[in-house]
């Protein structure tokens, strides 16, 4: 794989490529649209990602080129014209964060060239853009030696996404392929960024994520919505109650005080924000327990929590996760990312596999007309050079 991309570099480029560096997409087991309410989260970084090949440059000129996107060709932009400019596509993701670290007082001083090819399915839900900006950082602070920590890496990446392409996103994408580690998941409070790594043995089952085919954008879809009605109903409970976030309170206290939220809509998505964290903190002390079957009881109740009352899901991932749900061997099955299409991720004991990729498969094919894609997951390491 490497070989080849040095070679797409030489070609692309007309010179060698001088390093390598690779950031891993990733996955979330349990604890979804918690991370903008205050809550925790439980990540782990996959084994495929993006690479960048690089080679520093001695004028101003930055070069962005993605095998993925090889009809956009080579954009060249100057190093003191980082706007978001939406015919830049993907480059506004790297550009982003190159604007995030300079405006933390990190100068780059020269221009580069640099090839991105992911293979992380874009617009999956498994976070190919956060995979490119988390690489992005690193690759900067190795071309320019920027004395710079891997979360500050991850809080960087979050500000580009953030602020540059204006995409409301919470940390967690960022923060579990900068620090994701291989066989352990991260049990992750995104108010405080305290975190503590799970080691996941699922002794005899495997983690296994399929795609629904449905591209989402996530700057279009109805992210940036849900979390202003998170906000909102934030605001109402704060009338009576001394919270600086949602999840701050737990489910017998939400019900308590659900009155002071005037609308209803709003109330259904705070309280989804608040049970889905106590359910991933239940999920995570399951999994210590070995208790599995709870684990997995827990993740379809996320799923339904997620259809119900935070409406994210669609035909295409109920269709999955419901097909799933019936499979022999599945001890549990949900939606993953911030939805509106995008992947499943479903815990199947080993010896059903096989058989629940080929059954779901095709039962989804004839439902929805076409086909998803499946992959059996391996938990990684984070961000690196290579």
């Amino acid at each position: 794989m490497i070989n080849k991309l040095k070679d797409m570099f030489k070609r692309v480029y007309g010179e060698d490529s001088e390093k390598v560096f690779f950031a891993p997409g990733r996955v979330n087991l349990i604890g979804e649209h918690t991370d903008y309410n205050g809550g925790n989260v439980f990540p782990c970084a996959l084994t495929f990602g993006t690479y960048a090949l690089t080679k520093k440059r001695n004028d101003k000129k930055i070069r962005f080129y993605s095998e993925n996107f090889d009809e956009l060709g080579i954009m060249e932009i100057d190093i003191d014209e980082m706007v978001y400019n939406k015919e830049h596509d993907w480059a506004n993701y790297p550009k982003g964060v190159i604007w995030a670290f300079e405006k933390n007082g990190m100068k780059i001083d020269s221009g580069f060239d640099i090839l991105i090819y992911g293979n992380i399915p874009n617009g999956a839900g498994l976070s190919s853009s956060a995979s490119i900006e988390v690489l992005t950082g690193v690759v900067l602070a190795d071309l320019f030696n920027f004395d710079i920590s891997m979360i500050d890496i991850v809080k960087a990446s979050q500000i580009a996404e953030n602020q540059f392409v204006g995409v409301n996103c919470g940390i967690m994408d960022q923060f579990a392929i900068g620090m994701g580690k291989k066989d352990n998941a991260i049990l992750l409070d995104t108010n405080t960024l305290k975190y503590q790594y799970s080691s996941i043995k699922l002794d005899g089952a495997s983690i296994v994520i399929a795609n629904t085919n449905k591209r989402r954008g996530l700057a279009d879809s109805k992210y940036n919505e849900r979390r202003s009605e998170c906000e909102t109903a934030l605001k109402d409970l704060k009338t009576e109650l001394h919270i600086n976030s949602l999840c701050e309170l737990n489910e017998e206290e939400f019900e308590k005080n659900r009155h002071l939220i005037k609308n209803e809509v709003n109330a259904r998505r705070a309280k989804h924000a608040i049970y889905e964290n106590q359910r991933t903190l239940k999920a995570v002390k399951a999994l210590e327990n070995k208790d599995i079957e709870l684990f997995g009881k827990l993740m379809n109740a996320s799923h339904v929590s997620l259809r119900d009352d935070y409406e994210v899901t669609g035909i295409e991932l109920d269709t999955l996760v419901e097909i799933a749900w019936r499979m022999p061997g599945v001890i549990g099955s949900r939606m993953t990312g911030a939805g509106f299409g995008g992947c499943s991720v479903s815990i199947v004991k080993d010896e059903f596999v096989d058989d629940f990729i080929k059954k779901v498969g095709d039962e989804y094919k004839t439902k929805i007309g076409h086909e998803a894609v499946f992959y059996v997951a391996q938990i990684g390491d984070g961000a690196r050079k290579l």
